[in-house]
């Protein structure tokens, strides 16, 4: 089979579905796909991207928790894909369809789908997760797990030794078998020839789809199984079916200005996603956003330019080393070392330092706000000092052990009550 045709008979599943409880209250009301990132985006745009530049246009996007926000982005802004041609990016809530759980994990959440699974007459089974942030030709993965004749291809990258036990650590032979898995070990195998590095899962799996079948069938029938990719069936596949890993390296979309650097983010912490947002403050960010050879598509509003007004000695609307995104006015204040998402206003005499400002956001006047994350639609009442005083922080809003601070509408109301 060639790779296009591979391609045309590959279905895209992206889970979708978690809440991402370690992002706090950012996902009070949303799930961890719909949290907005870099200036535009949300999460699940990266995954789709990465679908639809990889000639993947077959996609099922897998929700459950509060996922309105989620819907209504997936149905407004990537609808534009041709039903008559087979493509499709489809919607598909937790319906019960197999008993009265919802889903119980990763792998439950694909078997209570699988008679939508089968009428779609696939080959292969692309699993995604819905809130990493990278850039991937999943075609390169395809060919690879096609010429290798592999039952399931796990997507790998390397990380530190030091950082093996955040991570699932395949250990592999020379020739990208894996032969053990250790979900995260304190003394991590490492990879044939690189003594300083482990090789993690990105939980990314192409299985071929008759296989996935059957040992989802199995799993489901097991008590004993938490139902989930990571936990229970990779595991289980060691040793018993022909498992190989894939390089990220291999077919990661890289910054050519960071060659020896393959970009993959989980963000799953408020300090992960801050500092997701804050490379791309840089000169030259590791996450190349402007590479029009690999766009990052979104749903797209028609917005004004940003705006920065005045330009007296004590009132400068200005932007220093700083993303700042349509919609936006900075009125006679500094912005340095943030990210202003769409239609955020900083008012007069305030200053907003290596803080990201989340969508519609207002930041009052003589505000002071350092390493802070706003949520959406929050209003900072005028001479707000967040940052500068841990304690204060940590008594009105929600601040974490890197001293970064989250704000929702929600915590200002409270101060007001």
């Amino acid at each position: 089979m060639d790779l296009n045709t591979a391609r045309m008979k590959t279905l895209s599943i992206i889970l979708a579905g978690g809440r991402g409880s370690r992002l706090k209250q950012l996902t009070d009301n949303r799930s961890k796909p719909a949290v907005p990132i870099a200036g535009k985006y949300k999460i699940i745009d990266f995954p789709l991207s990465n679908c639809i530049n990889s000639g993947m246009r077959r996609i099922a996007v897998l929700t459950q928790y509060r996922s309105h926000t989620l819907n209504q982005h997936v149905q407004r802004g990537w609808n534009f894909l041709r039903s008559d041609f087979n493509e499709f990016i489809e919607l598909w809530p937790a319906q019960q369809q197999t008993g009265s759980d919802w889903y119980r994990g990763t792998a439950d959440a694909v078997y209570q789908n699988l008679s939508m699974i089968d009428s779609l007459d696939s080959e292969y089974i692309l699993i995604l997760a819905g809130d990493h942030v990278y850039k991937q030709d999943y075609s390169v993965m395809l060919e690879d797990h096609i010429e290798s004749g592999a039952d399931v291809t796990v997507a790998c990258i390397e990380v530190p030794i030091e950082e093996a036990d955040q991570f699932g650590i395949m250990h592999v032979d020379e020739g990208d078998n894996i032969i053990a898995f250790e979900e995260k070990p304190s003394n991590p195998p490492t990879v044939p020839g690189k003594p300083n590095v482990a090789l993690a899962s990105m939980g990314i799996y192409i299985f071929n789809t008759k296989f996935l079948s059957e040992n989802l069938h199995s799993d489901a029938s097991d008590d004993d199984s938490s139902h989930d990719f990571g936990k229970d069936l990779i595991p289980l596949f060691v040793g018993r079916s022909k498992i190989k890993a894939h390089h990220f390296s291999r077919s990661v979309i890289n910054n050519p200005s960071y060659p020896s650097a393959p970009y993959w983010r989980d963000v799953g912490t408020l300090t992960a996603y801050w500092e997701a947002n804050m490379d791309l403050t840089r000169l030259v960010p590791e996450l190349d956003l402007y590479d029009e050879e690999w766009p990052i598509r979104t749903m797209q509003y028609q917005r004004p330019a940003a705006k920065f007004n005045y330009n007296y000695e004590e009132r400068i609307g200005t932007a220093l080393n700083s993303v700042v995104s349509a919609g936006c006015i900075v009125s006679g204040s500094t912005v340095e070392q943030s990210i202003l998402f769409n239609n955020v206003r900083v008012n007069s005499y305030s200053h907003v330092d290596k803080s990201v400002i989340l969508p519609r956001g207002d930041i009052g006047r003589h505000c002071r706000l350092t390493k802070v994350i706003v949520d959406s639609d929050c209003c900072i009442p005028e001479g707000t000092v967040i940052g500068e005083d841990a304690v204060a922080d940590a008594a009105r809003f929600y601040r974490n052990s890197d001293g970064i601070t989250l704000v929702t509408q929600a915590m200002i109301e409270a101060l007001q009550d």
